[in-house]
């Protein structure tokens, strides 16, 4: 490409350093084709790459860009320097004649279109022709006229025919698919116009990748499993390990990693019960599939449904692995700006998933994977090439399964992508797959397992009780977890109890690491043989290692009390008769959670004396899809609105949780005074929000507004809120939504 000096891309205010615009074009150009080569679309990244950015050819940008800073404010957002790359990009020759290559050539420019119209904004709406060109849909922004002079652009000689796409043609026909495969190149520009920028912007001082290999990782496995599980220490060691149910720990983690080594399929089911080791199995079996040299898998996501078990399954796999390859990722940070033409170093601080380990949410997968925002999708085409475990694949949301797992085949089938369904209350999902794409189970004997981790009798009553009535039953225990399905009861529970020694409560109303100390103290309580009553919401059912006497489960669907249950007897320290687990129902609990609660209770006329069954969950998810009915199942026609190619409309109602919550920083303890002072003097990495997001607490937003009103919380920008008031913390309950609630109502 042409080089010319009079025309930059970037300027650094704080050095006067300046990038030239044709040096940016081809840094993005030569990342954008790296990542996209992954999915075979290295020519399309590079295109995109050279074109995304040729509006700054502009006079108008380029006296931005040496404006002063009250110039630039008055400015900001005032001149679109990216419709001229869409406009351009959909005048380019096709290079092949016939009429199948020229409809594939218009299908090409219109996805290279939405991906450089939105690269700052996001990607839009495709529209209707009746569009103007105020709109800011695509079709509309096709049809503006007043742009700034770019036609400078051509002394950059930019190449002027679309490469032919074989992946394009496969997608086409699927509208979701095709929507993913523009989500997919999008990412691929948005993360390398993000990088080069931050090269710039850090004069080349900012350190990516450089994590050990996935054939590393594996040896590091090799030999942690080898210390903790076949060279016991001690006799209590070896004791320990001759137990049975270590034995059968042992076979099915055994078991697993000869499915990685043998596999054929790219996707897997994992069906281990509860207490049978499936988190370190399947990473196992991971990273024995990845590291196949036939096979290509460059990193393992794991996807856990509730971040307060984030930080505890990240441990396990540093304490595996090493510290240096393992990365959290479940805060919804999105420093996408719509008014900022540049980009500034807080949106270089979000996540692009380029560690070998990733663990992060639901919530955060699969709302990225519908998105149209920059910094969510820029991680998307790091999927490719990766293993992709669901944890409790039975939490994917009902309202949005069917979109969830065509999004899932679509990586699968296109973007050399493995997936394990992991569960111990497998849902029978493999009617939603094509038939060609049935999930592979890797232990296959389910009764048999599921016959053997048997340890409890989960007892379904029908009588309703009252916090009170409840409350005193749970005082009846030395040692008893309690788990209800809402914060505000689990709060209004544990303050019937609070003055018994060794009662603790649990929610997300305690941020991450007050939640690990309080764990701990349970944890040592039971051990130790002391009272320990624990009051808790449905986060300690999964990912978190509880070993209980006897637990109390307000009814919900199947598949939590099974995990709940997976908290008594989890070492089978005593008989099934003495390891009770009560159903329970409050007043007004079925009508919270009417379909779940009502399936289970169908579902318990038939398997009553042993709920856990396999056939009994079975049934529990084939009466809940049928009862759901259809329309259940993709809640908000995400399949429907594709067809549309609508990408900022689904990004807008593509929510698994509708209950809007923020994060808030706590700064009690003294990390988090410290992380405070340099979020307050502007800094912002990934390395910082990391460690703040272990200081957050998840607060619904119309509590948030309360607190923030009377100057209890205060927003330092448009994602990071501080707690002012620390009396608003209670070291027992967290963050006091209750009274917020009730301060609000008078």
């Amino acid at each position: 490409m042409t080089k010319s000096s009079a025309y930059l891309g970037h300027l650094d205010e704080e050095t006067g350093r300046e990038q030239l615009l044709c040096d940016h074009l081809t840094g993005v150009a030569d990342l954008a084709g790296r990542f996209a080569a992954a999915f075979g679309e290295e020519a399309m990244g590079r295109l995109l790459g050279l074109y995304h950015d040729i509006g700054k050819y502009s006079r108008e940008f380029q006296a931005y860009l040496r404006a002063d800073e009250e110039e630039k404010r008055r400015r900001r957002g005032r001149i679109d320097h990216s419709t001229a790359g869409t406009q351009e990009i959909v005048r380019l020759r096709q290079s092949a004649d016939d009429e199948q290559s020229r409809r594939l050539g218009r299908g090409m420019a219109q996805v290279m279109a939405f991906c450089i119209a939105g690269h700052h904004g996001g990607i839009p709406n495709q529209g209707t022709t009746a569009n103007t060109a105020e709109d800011g849909t695509l079709l509309g922004r096709l049809k503006r006229r007043n742009l700034p002079d770019y036609r400078a652009y051509h002394e950059a000689d930019l190449p002027q025919t679309l490469p032919p796409s074989l992946l394009l043609e496969q997608v086409a026909r699927a509208p979701l698919s095709a929507m993913l495969y523009t989500r997919m190149l999008f990412s691929c520009l948005v993360d390398a116009d993000f990088l080069d920028t931050e090269d710039f912007m850090s004069a080349g001082n900012v350190e990516r990748e450089g994590f050990a290999s996935v054939e590393t990782l594996l040896e590091r496995l090799q030999e942690s499993l080898e210390e903790k599980f076949l060279q016991p220490k001690t006799e209590k060691e070896k004791r320990k390990l001759e137990l049975p149910i270590n034995k059968k720990r042992s076979a099915l983690l055994a078991e697993s990693i000869d499915a990685g080594k043998e596999a054929k399929g790219n996707l897997y089911r994992l069906t281990v019960p509860t207490g049978g080791g499936k988190t370190i199995s399947s990473l196992a079996f991971a990273l024995h599939y990845a590291a196949h040299a036939k096979r290509k898998r460059r990193r393992i996501i794991y996807v856990i449904p509730y971040t307060s078990i984030i930080e505890q399954n990240a441990a396990v796999f540093r304490d595996l692995l090493g510290p240096d390859s393992v990365v959290e990722h479940h805060q919804n940070v999105d420093y996408d700006d719509v008014q900022d033409t540049d980009m500034n170093r807080k949106r270089l601080a979000t996540e692009n998933w380029d560690a070998p380990v990733i663990v992060t949410t639901n919530v955060q997968f699969f709302e990225s994977l519908f998105s149209n925002r920059p910094s969510k999708c820029r991680k998307l085409h790091n999927l490719a090439e990766s293993i992709v475990i669901f944890d409790e694949a039975q939490m994917i949301p009902i309202d949005y399964l069917r979109p969830s797992l065509a999004a899932i085949e679509a990586l699968v089938r296109h973007y050399a992508c493995t997936a394990v369904l992991c569960t111990a209350t497998q849902p029978p999902l493999g009617q939603f797959f094509s038939d060609d794409m049935q999930p592979l189970e890797i232990c296959p004997a389910l009764m048999e397992n599921a016959a053997f981790f048997r340890r409890t009798k989960i007892e379904l009553r029908e009588e309703v009780m009252t916090e009170e009535e409840l409350a005193e039953e749970l005082a009846a225990h030395e040692q008893v977890l309690c788990i209800v399905n809402v914060k505000k009861m689990a709060q209004s529970v544990f303050d019937l109890l609070r003055e018994d020694e060794g009662t603790y409560h649990l929610s997300t109303n305690l941020y991450p690491v007050h939640r690990e100390q309080v764990l701990e103290k349970i944890r040592a309580r039971l051990k130790d043989g002391k009272p320990c009553r624990v009051i808790s919401t449905s986060l300690v059912e999964a990912g978190v290692d509880l070993d209980f006497p006897c637990v109390y489960r307000e009814i919900n669907g199947l598949d939590s009390i099974v995990q709940a249950a997976g908290r008594c007897n989890r070492e089978n320290r005593q008989g099934i008769e003495d390891s009770p687990v009560y159903v329970f129902s409050f007043e007004d609990t079925k009508k919270k959670n009417f379909l779940a609660a009502d399936t289970t209770q169908i579902v318990a006329r038939k398997y009553r004396e042993n709920l856990a069954n396999p056939a009994a969950i079975r049934m529990y998810f084939n009466e809940l899809y049928d009862l759901g009915g259809e329309k259940r199942l993709d809640c908000k026609d995400i399949m429907g609105k594709s067809r549309e190619l609508a990408f900022a409309k689904i990004a807008e109602e593509f929510h698994l949780i509708e209950e809007q919550t923020i994060s808030v920083l706590i700064p009690l303890e003294d990390e988090a005074k410290e992380l405070l002072r340099h979020l307050e003097a502007g800094e912002r990495s990934r390395s910082l929000l990391r460690k703040a997001a272990r200081y957050m607490a998840s607060v619904r937003s119309n509590i948030a507004e309360e607190l923030l009103m009377h100057g209890a919380l205060y927003r330092m920008d448009e994602e990071i809120t501080v707690l002012v008031d620390l009396s608003a913390y209670d070291m027992k309950k967290g963050l006091m939504e209750n009274e917020a609630e009730e301060e609000r109502k008078k």
